[in-house]
């Protein structure tokens, strides 16, 4: 088990030790965020703004404005929120280079209460123009991401979990942008979902089989932009579909995932995910227990998908 935070530090420090035009930012958070790995291998291009989200997006757009590659990490509920209007007017706007690594999202944040809890960020992010949103499911896909963000010519938004998670990919895995990753195939209906919740997708798959149901599992890193492809398809070979994801179920992947099928392929669609509430503090499996984003949720969610299905 491997927070994405964790791999994200340590791709970082590779990643700035083979490109010198790598620069890294951080909002006083940097041992939690784990931008710290970087800071002590290479200090001379690694900056800790201090507690000023806004400024830590403003630094961010003016190192890539001078030709930086700039990686501004805090956790997701600054990033998103409290540095909103400097993310869409001062990065999206101008489409500069900056990649912001959002840590602790979601509601496995746990302790730190609804405050910290970011639950709508990429509702927020994946609303801006010229800004890509991707959320790892792993350690290994953590990885390839930062490495894309990295050769990539524009604004990112990487979210990351606090919580390990269990490896899915290995080292030979290569991300690709708008590209959903198929891990188990099935007829009666697909499982799409992201970040922390593709593991308990898979495991929930292979729950489904001794009830007597095929489930294909997508693994849909990038939100933004969507692989719509990959959608229609599994309306087409599975007619229903589930997503799953440790955010709000309005606006993040269950929203971009309704708004696509509504357009290209209707179908009976369950949505996993916090409904419209806050959180609370607790610990992180508690709260996905509470939340109802547990391996037995999504099992329920996929038969009230197949019934529906059926008519």
């Amino acid at each position: 088990m491997i927070a994405t935070r964790e791999a994200y530090g340590v791709a970082l420090k590779e990643l700035g030790e083979r490109n010198k035009d790598v620069v890294v930012l951080d909002a006083d958070l940097s041992k939690s965020t784990k931008t710290n790995v970087f800071g002590k291998a290479i200090p001379d291009r690694f900056i800790n703004v201090g507690i000023a989200e806004q400024n830590l997006m403003g630094v961010a757009a003016g190192l890539a404005a001078a030709g930086k590659i700039p990686f501004a990490s805090t956790f997701a509920m600054f990033a998103a929120g409290r540095a909103f209007e400097q993310v869409r007017n001062s990065i999206c706007y101008p489409r500069l280079n900056v990649k912001i690594a959002a840590t602790h999202a979601g509601i496995t944040v746990g302790e730190d209460g609804a405050t910290h809890q970011a639950l709508e960020d990429l509702c927020l992010m994946r609303s801006l123009p010229n800004m890509t949103v991707i959320v790892p499911a792993d350690a290994a896909e953590t990885r390839r991401v930062v490495d894309f963000a990295a050769e990539y010519d524009g604004p990112v938004y990487i979210r990351l979990g606090r919580a390990g998670v269990p490896e899915l990919f290995g080292e030979s895995y290569e991300f690709q942008l708008g590209k959903a990753v198929q891990l188990a195939d099935g007829k009666d209906v697909t499982i799409i979902a992201c970040g922390l919740m593709v593991s308990p997708a898979r495991t929930a798959a292979e729950w489904l089989i001794e009830a007597g149901y095929s489930a294909r599992v997508l693994n849909m890193a990038t939100i933004k932009p969507l692989d719509i492809e990959s959608i229609v398809a599994a309306v087409r070979d599975t007619g229903a579909v589930v997503t799953c994801e440790e955010h709000s179920i309005i606006g993040g992947l269950g929203g971009a995932v309704a708004e696509a099928m509504a357009e290209h392929a209707p179908a009976p669609l369950e949505r996993v995910g916090v409904k419209d509430t806050f959180g609370e503090s607790g610990t992180p499996a508690a709260l996905l227990q509470k939340y109802h984003l547990t391996v037995d949720d999504i099992v329920a969610a996929v038969k009230r998908a197949v019934i529906r299905k059926k008519g």
